[in-house]
């Protein structure tokens, strides 16, 4: 059996001390978060995330590394999301119609508007022992499950 699948990627790239977050405007998603978008038909994962972070922030990430997987249930299928991080780039910075992009040191990121889910985001972005961050439903409510 096959499901309708949408491809997408983020990408936290980090810099000292710091996280470059896009203050995201869509409803869908509102918040201090990573840049990303979907994956074009035909085109590489890594070349995906390389020109969606171009497009978001001006930056070019020539270190991408695949880090993890995100996914959750959407009609008729499923939604996964590419996990990177970077640290390194070339280029200067600017925001895009998606949001204002900021570096945000990582011990004051409680005290921005994060989206919801950041802090799980990070944690299997960051953490070697894990892989993928997936959204179940029980009873009715989404629950996070680590892996």
């Amino acid at each position: 059996m096959t499901e309708n699948v949408e491809l997408t990627v983020l990408c936290l790239l980090h810099r000292d001390n710091q996280y470059l977050l896009q203050d995201r405007i869509k409803k869908d998603w509102q918040g201090y978060t990573l840049p990303g978008g979907h994956i074009e038909p035909g085109e590489s994962i890594v070349d995906a995330v390389v020109r969606e972070m171009q497009e978001e922030t001006g930056l070019t990430v020539l270190d991408p590394k695949l880090c993890g997987v995100k996914q959750f249930p959407i009609e008729g299928g499923r939604y996964i999301v590419f996990l990177f991080t970077a640290t390194e780039y070339t280029g200067d910075l600017v925001s895009s119609a998606e949001g204002a992009m900021h570096w945000v040191d990582k011990d004051k990121l409680h005290t921005v508007n994060t989206v919801n889910d950041l802090d799980e985001l990070l944690q299997v972005m960051l953490d070697e022992k894990l892989n993928e961050f997936q959204y179940v439903i029980e009873d009715k409510k989404w629950v996070a499950v680590l892996k």
